[in-house]
């Protein structure tokens, strides 16, 4: 039997700090998460948002840190009622190797009492 090694180097095209964002916390607050995304190729990056299905729990900020390069992507919750919403933000790149990142994102608004005994 022959033993074969292979050694890669996978060079992915764009890093995302996480790929689900969760919102836990009182429904009468404001809520806030980041998550980061940085190009991993050497050209420029640019992100256009295509779908965002929380728009009536959530507002989002897109933060351009290096231009074209990294970013930042701020969710803040709109205080409403308490309940478990799930849905996704889709941004379409200009990457062919990667055309669109999806981060699925998760909020969960408990009522102010709730929040007190947790």
């Amino acid at each position: 039997m022959q033993v074969v090694s292979i050694k890669a180097f996978v060079k992915v095209p764009i890093f995302l700090s996480a790929r689900h964002v969760y919102l836990r916390g009182p429904a009468d607050r404001k809520l806030t998460k980041t998550v980061a995304i940085r190009a991993g190729m050497d050209k420029t990056l640019t992100l256009e948002e295509s779908e965002f299905t929380l728009s009536e729990k959530l507002t989002y900020t897109i933060e351009e840190l290096e231009s074209g390069k990294d970013y930042k992507i701020h969710f803040t919750s709109i205080p409403g009622k308490a309940g478990i919403y799930r849905g996704v933000l889709k941004l379409k790149t200009n990457y062919s190797e990667k055309p669109e990142v999806i981060i699925r994102i998760t909020v969960q608004f408990r009522t102010p009492s709730q929040s007190q005994e947790n």
